[in-house]
């Protein structure tokens, strides 16, 4: 028997998002270690806000959804606030009733911008890690470093003197037998960005470069750390987060060099494709810094979960 097509304007429901959620749902484990996470890290929140004036939005719930839109590869912040309109799941992983407004998303990049500190991003991440522990290999370590390119394009980067041709319509400069280096331009849109070839015959792009200390068991991040991009960038930040191996014990460190160590170019392969990292929409070393951060905190989570799983 055909069912009827009945379309109705408004419904009453009585299922909270939570039942709606499946039990076996991949977001349920993770979102049981933020809300532990977050709970936390209260205390730390409490220090950035006043204790008069309006109320914010909540630090949790902007850290909440910002994850999910590095879990489901949200391009703006804009389409976030859209999918947080009606999507069940996102409302539910946030702690969003079903009818409770959704911000507007120029509010929301406003009060994000006050968990953009070093502070933030780095007691988020060692907390994740800390719950990683039973995982992680205290024995064997990779270190390595990836460019992340910068939300500034070539026409940018212009002399610092001010000298040089002058842009046409467009902004278009015409830069043909002029030779650009980082001590005579600087970009004008991201001054922190330097312009960086990665490897021999590549493209020279303007960015930053993002370095990891890897665990080698399960591929778990045990510490990021972003530079400007310079050719001693990945010796000097190498040398750095190898201070914080594991002490009074023999330890092995492996350098990665053009692919060979498949494990740590997965993970900056999930930072660049899923956590979108490949062009990064911050400006600014400190906020890009912030972003790569937790970024790396979020492909942790996503590794623990599996690896729980697999338990």
């Amino acid at each position: 028997m055909r069912g009827d097509d009945n379309q109705q304007e408004g419904i009453f429901s009585y299922i909270s998002p939570e039942k709606r959620v499946p039990a076996d749902h991949p977001l349920r484990p993770i979102r049981k270690m933020v809300d532990e996470i977050l709970k936390e890290m209260s205390p730390q929140f409490q220090k950035l806000y006043s204790d008069v004036g309006r109320p914010s939005i909540a630090p949790e719930r902007l850290l909440r959804s910002l994850l999910l839109q590095i879990f489901y590869s949200v391009r703006s912040e804009r389409m976030l606030i859209e999918q947080l309109q009606y999507n069940l799941l996102f409302r539910w992983f946030v702690g969003m009733e079903m009818d409770e407004a959704v911000w507007n998303h120029a509010v929301f990049s406003k009060n994000r911008e006050r968990l953009l500190n070093e502070e933030i991003a780095e007691g988020f991440f060692q907390r994740v890690l800390e719950r990683a522990k039973p995982h992680m290999s205290d024995e064997h370590f990779t270190v390595d470093g990836t460019l992340i390119e910068a939300w500034a394009s070539q026409k940018s980067f212009r002399r610092k003197d001010g000298k040089g041709n002058p842009p046409g319509a467009g902004g278009e400069v015409d830069f043909h037998g002029e030779k650009r280096k980082n001590q005579t331009h600087g970009s004008t849109t991201d001054p922190d960005a330097r312009l960086f070839k990665k490897s021999k015959g590549s493209e020279a792009k303007l960015g930053y470069l993002g370095h990891v200390l890897m665990e080698n068991r399960n591929g778990l991040l045990v510490q990021t750390f972003l530079t400007e991009a310079n050719g001693r960038a990945e010796r000097d930040a190498a040398m750095l987060m190898a201070e914080a191996l594991p002490s009074g014990k023999r330890v092995t460190l492996g350098g990665d060099k053009n692919y060979e160590r498949k494990r740590v170019e997965q993970s900056f392969g999930w930072m660049k494709m899923v956590g979108m990292l490949k062009k990064v929409k911050l400006r600014g070393i400190d906020k890009v810094g912030w972003l790569f951060t937790f970024t790396g905190a979020a492909y942790n989570l996503c590794r623990l979960r599996n690896l729980m799983a697999r338990a």
